[in-house]
């Protein structure tokens, strides 16, 4: 027996702001909301080949990097044009150490949250 990876939470202060970033850079919608946050995923829905993301409403604060981070790649434009969009989706660069010399580019969402933008470039699904 095996479990498949159909959900990812991220606690957040503003689960709509986070929505409306991820659901862009993603190419996800929403698919459910209430008082105590909003999922979002692929227009087919939960339980297809792609997690959906529960956007979590939590009002403490990030003190510290996440423990896990999401990686995401481009499928339809070279790295640094999807670089471009992810900035002037509200993405911003993040330091966490790394030396200049990474093939990926780490970003933060609106809240600070860190993600990676790697440079193979993926089909779409």
């Amino acid at each position: 027996m095996s479990v498949r990876l159909s959900e990812l939470v991220l606690n957040c202060d503003d689960p709509e702001v986070l929505s409306r970033f991820w659901c862009a850079v993603l190419d996800y919608v929403e698919l459910g909301k209430d008082e105590d946050g909003i999922e979002i995923g692929p227009a087919s829905g939960f339980g297809g080949a792609t997690p959906t993301i529960i956007l979590s409403r939590n009002p403490q604060p990030k003190h510290q990097p996440l423990r896990l981070h999401l990686d995401v790649s481009p499928v339809d434009q070279d790295q640094d044009a999807e670089l471009e969009r992810l900035l002037a989706l509200g993405a911003r660069p993040a330091d966490v150490g790394q030396t200049g010399e990474e093939s990926w580019h780490v970003l933060q969402d609106p809240e600070g949250n860190e993600f990676c933008l790697l440079r193979t470039r993926l089909d779409p699904l």
